[in-house]
């Protein structure tokens, strides 16, 4: 038999084929590592007062009326958890602007449901008795952390500890919590190996990319005595690049359906903690942070603090170039305030404005936004922030001045109350 002798070409390919067949391997592996659906995106952050876990069962001639009368008893027993004064109902639903609905169950004549109450915080202070705004922490970038069944996960892929982060009303918090998505390459830079670095550099140049002066590491251990039995947490508040331990606590879900229940409960235990920590003096940026390692000439310093100076002086004639004085906006209870705003842009040209619009249920929601995007003129329409049964917001691009776009929309049916740069709407 005489030996097998292959030509040059057919021995580059036979080089060549497994190259690319790693080459392609590696690409598929590269997308996998950031496809797929793991980032959850943080709720809007308000000052308002939020109520969660209202439970209310009642029943009515029909299942309509059970729910508006459930409603109201909501807003009574919430008002109640936040220790207000004894108010007739109406002054009370005069100060919620949201029920949020967490669970929810409508038969014939019944209704079942787990509410939350937002009620605006400059409505209800004059009630509580609050005092004005308390200084707040330094930018914070969250991390958290869960261990369950022998895995680690952070953003890797959507988890229940990220979603109750996620979904944290934190705007009355004296933390300022920096969440990040989770999505895309961010679940790449953010690991729990990560949270095991000590170098100042790195920290410095992961935390720039978020804009957070420190990090806390929230983690939740989570162990099930059997699959879908009861479940014990273990929670601990690790703060800073050296994974200071700041407190623990355990919590228990007696199944996988009350943890999500428990995973907020956490989420409220560790705010105090960090509040706690913040009033201490135990929570504050590590100063390793800002000098790498090293500290600077007290001149160099003065002088670098004289530069910032400037700038800021700079900064502050450039708007005021551009600024006009205090102008009114529409509020969501229906009145002018008033509030800076920039220069109206020229007419005819495209610019945003502010459209609070009212949302008394999910129909009305959509009905407002397709009614908006389908003006003629409009550019745009993204919502900035959802209440279903309370007053949401959208901003709106649009060519040409407000007052053009107040009388589009009217043309469009609805009712339109005006401001210098925002609208107040409703069918």
């Amino acid at each position: 038999m005489r030996p097998y002798n292959p030509s040059p070409r057919a021995r580059r390919l036979a080089i060549l084929a497994p190259v690319a067949a790693v080459l392609g391997f590696g690409g598929w592996y590269a997308m996998a590592q950031v496809g797929g659906e793991r980032g959850i995106a943080p709720v809007a952050a308000s000052a308002d007062i939020e109520v969660r876990d209202v439970e209310v069962d009642v029943s009515a001639e029909n299942g309509l009326v059970a729910r508006s009368e459930a409603w109201q008893e909501a807003q009574r027993k919430a008002w109640e958890k936040i220790n207000g004064p004894k108010l007739p109902d109406s002054t009370i639903d005069s100060m919620v602007s949201a029920i949020v609905v967490q669970r929810e169950r409508i038969g014939p004549k019944r209704y079942i449901a787990t509410l939350g109450v937002v009620f605006d915080r400059d409505r209800a202070s004059r009630y509580l008795g609050e005092s004005g705004q308390t200084a707040r922490s330094a930018p914070l970038l969250v991390l958290p952390i869960t261990f369950s069944g022998g895995t680690v996960l952070l953003y890797e892929q959507r988890n229940e500890w990220q979603r109750a982060w996620a979904e944290y009303q934190a705007g009355a918090s004296r933390i300022d919590y920096v969440r990040p998505n989770g999505s895309g390459g961010e679940s790449l830079l953010l690991t729990y190996g990560q949270t095991g670095r000590r170098s100042r550099t790195w920290w410095r140049n992961v935390l720039d990319q978020f804009n957070a002066s420190d990090v806390i590491v929230p983690i939740a251990r989570l162990d099930y005595e059997y699959p879908g039995g009861p479940i014990e947490g273990r929670f601990t508040a690790r703060v800073g690049p050296d994974s200071r331990v700041l407190d623990s606590f355990t919590l228990r879900a007696a199944n996988s359906a009350q943890l999500p229940a428990m995973l907020d409960q956490a989420v409220v235990r560790f705010n105090t903690i960090f509040e706690q920590a913040l009033a201490s003096g135990r929570l504050k940026p590590d100063p390793t942070l800002e000098l790498d390692g090293g500290e600077l000439d007290p001149v160099i310093a003065q002088l670098v603090e004289l530069g910032r100076q400037y700038q800021a002086q700079d900064a502050a004639a450039s708007r005021r170039d551009v600024a006009a004085p205090s102008r009114e906006t529409a509020t969501s209870d229906g009145t002018i305030t008033d509030a800076p705003v920039n220069t109206p842009p020229p007419e005819g040209s495209v610019a945003l404005y502010t459209v609070q619009f009212q949302t008394p249920d999910a129909a009305a929601f959509d009905a407002i936004l397709g009614s908006v995007r389908g003006t003629q003129g409009v550019r745009s329409a993204g919502t900035r922030s959802t209440a279903i049964g309370g007053t949401s917001v959208m901003t709106v691009s649009y060519s040409g001045s407000i007052g053009e776009l107040a009388a589009a929309l009217r043309a469009r049916g609805l009712t339109v109350q005006q401001g210098s740069s925002a609208l107040l709407i409703s069918r």
